[in-house]
């Protein structure tokens, strides 16, 4: 197998579909995978369940948010707006 220290977990694609597709996947796959801080107990320890469903797996509460990402760039930006 190549060299995956650059490209992370993109590598499994091999020479396949070139680098600029390999790089947004990648970007992607990292946010998805990440941990995120839970708004009730405030541990980093939200991860995703599924497509937009986010569980906490130190308290159990679930949430919804993206598919990719926990927060959305829309409910960040309506939150801020609220805010003032």
């Amino acid at each position: 197998m190549g060299r995956t220290k650059k490209i992370g977990v993109a590598g499994k694609f091999g020479s396949r579909y070139g680098k600029k597709e390999k790089e947004e996947y990648k970007a992607v796959m990292e946010m998805q995978k990440a941990k995120y801080v839970c708004p009730s107990c405030g541990r980093k320890a939200v991860v995703r369940l599924a497509s937009g469903i986010w569980v906490c797996r130190k308290c159990g509460a679930k949430f919804a948010g993206g598919a990719y990402t926990f927060r959305t760039v829309t409910e960040i930006t309506v939150s801020k707006v609220k805010e003032g």
